[in-house]
């Protein structure tokens, strides 16, 4: 079973040798990586060009924003299983990709996904929040419970059944499409108990207030334009249950 992973980057100087190393470290033997550049003007595309071991596929030109890339790194996927790896995170351990896939294989499901760590950008083992997921449930979205985006697995045909990024939602496209698989259309799904990925901190939807109303106002859309019904406190949930992120730090 082929699993293609895709980058996004825009002028990843500073973290995107060490992604790319965690996808060499990794030990699965039938991985193709895909980087979607956004026309960078650092030294990123020299990165990318020094690891051609381990770069299959790459293109750098304009685009609209990290999630039409996502949608052309689908679109030149090859493998039956497609998973994101941004450009500042990193695999938390060699066998990441070979667990996710052999819980594909032993539960038969369309999708999985695993835990998440976040850490500060000069420091992969300062752990500033974990994000534990636990096993999903039906009806967990309307409690404000979404998996985080880069430990999810997904078979490539169910991106070509039920649609790919919603370019119109903004930084909540991520949530919309999970919501979409997960919950509208009940993809079947496993839970990989254990941290997958190391996210460094600083994502753009929790940058400010502005930014954090406007992904709320997304979320509202994502459920709205997929003709589903939240809970009046879905919404506050949403944002509540990181709380107890930050609580989990051993």
């Amino acid at each position: 079973m082929k699993v293609s992973i895709i980058t996004v980057s825009y002028n990843a100087e500073q973290t995107l040798q060490d992604t790319i190393d965690s996808v060499r470290s990794q030990n699965y033997p039938d991985i193709e990586y895909i980087i979607l550049d956004g026309d960078s003007n650092d030294s990123t595309l020299k990165i990318i060009q020094n690891n051609s071991d381990v770069v299959d596929k790459w293109v750098s030109e304009k685009d609209k924003g990290i999630y039409e890339a996502m949608n052309k790194g689908i679109q030149m996927a090859t493998g039956e299983v497609i998973a994101f790896l941004n450009a500042d995170d990193i695999y938390a351990y060699p066998t990441a990709v070979f667990d996710m896939v052999q819980l594909l294989k032993k539960k038969n499901v369309d999708s999985c996904y695993a835990d998440l760590v976040y850490i500060r950008k000069k420091n992969s083992n300062n752990i500033l929040r974990k994000w534990k997921s636990g096993h999903y449930q039906k009806g967990m979205f309307k409690n404000g419970w979404m998996p985080p985006h880069p430990t999810f697995f997904v078979k490539k045909d169910i991106y070509e059944k039920y649609g790919m990024f919603n370019l119109d939602l903004g930084t909540a496209a991520d949530y919309e499409i999970m919501l979409r698989f997960l919950h509208k259309h009940k993809i079947s799904v496993a839970y990989h108990p254990k941290t997958l990925i190391k996210m460094r901190a600083g994502g753009v939807s929790n940058k400010s207030i502005i930014n954090r109303i406007k992904a709320n106002k997304n979320d509202r859309k994502a459920w709205r334009i997929n003709s589903l019904k939240p809970r009046f406190y879905t919404f506050l949930l949403k944002p509540l249950r990181k709380i107890n992120q930050y609580l989990s730090i051993d």
